[in-house]
């Protein structure tokens, strides 16, 4: 980690805040071997004693992309009845689409789309590039727990299971992407840049989040915590048993995520998201740090590729080549800059984990 987060705090040895705490705080939440393992089998029975007399035992959020794909197939071969969910932004690339029905039509699980509004959609992904935040991937980070929680809801499932875990994304500065439930923070940003009223955009809230977590007790869990990846990893696994198609780094199933994280964070922030993924990865003992740095020393984008994305992304946001550049290049600002709730959602967050704190999987 650098100094492309602006908070980021080093100690007299070298070390960062983010990687001390990660080693003092969310790594004491991950377990593997055979302890992980019985705690995975745990978890399985909890999922089908709840969805006793349920359509289904949990629900799965897929995207495409290697975790998620891999965790549908541990909790089907363990015997849960899932139901697939995929929020469906616009962007989906190829791969992740064939990904995605190569898995349910080989496991012959159910699934479901929730697909947004496009206009709406795009109106506010272009809200977020005005406001020249790094926060450019709220929108999609707020509608996907709305996806989620809705199909839980309606289908009265208790377990929302996300392939989100510590090894790849359990470092994460909060200056490089803020809360996605600060919806003053949200709203104030639409309210300033965007053209249309949202009427159909599923907003999820901390108000929405804590009534269906403690009224209607839905719980996300990460069992991606407590497994180990097989031999050889999981990619070749994959290949072979759904033709599963890699669309390059994590997170690039999407289009849009890809041109977001490769490019447009590295160019007008220098935040190069790898440093994130690889500092999880070498605090896990699951990557080397001089091997990191190797990699790091050469840009995270093509540049034969990124014009041709470039192309792509202003096509479909309706921008001409020109409009999207002078967005590009408008003067970084960071979420402090714009009124929110960081201090409010921080005291009910920590509320939130005293009640639920030692429920090792409820949160990371």
């Amino acid at each position: 980690m650098d100094t492309s987060d602006p908070l980021i705090v080093f100690d007299r040895e070298g070390r960062c805040n983010h990687c001390t705490e990660f080693l003092n705080v969310r790594l004491p939440n991950r377990s593997s071997g055979s302890e992980g393992g019985r705690m995975f089998e745990a978890l399985v029975s909890k999922m089908r004693t709840a969805g006793t007399g349920r359509d289904y035992d949990c629900i799965v959020g897929v995207s495409g992309g290697v975790d998620s794909t891999y965790l549908s197939y541990l909790l089907h071969d363990a015997g849960l009845r899932l139901l697939a969910v995929h929020m469906d932004n616009g962007w989906d690339s190829e791969e992740s689409v064939s990904n995605i029905k190569n898995l349910t039509s080989g496991l012959k699980i159910d699934y479901q789309s929730y697909v947004l509004n496009w206009e709406e959609f795009r109106d506010l992904q272009l809200s977020f590039l005005k406001a020249s935040v790094p926060e450019a991937e709220t929108p999609t980070d707020v509608a996907i727990p709305a996806a989620l929680h809705h199909f839980a809801a309606r289908h009265n499932v208790k377990y929302i299971v996300s392939a989100g875990n510590l090894t790849t994304e359990g470092i994460l500065p909060k200056a490089w992407h803020y809360n996605a439930r600060d919806f003053r923070y949200f709203n104030y940003i639409q309210s300033m840049f965007g053209r249309i009223l949202l009427q159909s955009f599923p907003k999820f809230d901390y108000k929405k989040e804590a009534y269906l977590k403690l009224v209607r007790g839905i719980r996300v869990v990460y069992p991606m915590n407590l497994i180990d990846p097989p031999k050889g990893g999981m990619m070749p696994f994959l290949v072979d048993a759904f033709d599963y198609k890699p669309s390059g780094a994590k997170h690039h199933e999407s289009r849009y995520t890809r041109f977001i994280q490769s490019y447009y964070l590295y160019e007008k922030f220098g935040i190069d998201y790898r440093r994130a993924k690889f500092s999880s990865q070498i605090c896990s003992d699951q990557a080397n740090r001089e091997h990191a740095l190797e990699q790091l020393s050469s840009k995270p984008y093509d540049d034969d590729v990124v014009e041709l994305e470039k192309q792509y992304i202003a096509k479909k946001l309706k921008l001409d080549r020109d409009d999207l550049e002078r967005i590009i290049s408008l003067p970084p600002k960071w979420y402090w800059e714009y009124p929110n709730d960081e201090k409010k959602l921080q005291l009910i967050y920590e509320m939130y984990r005293r009640l639920f704190g030692k429920e090792k999987l409820a949160s990371f």
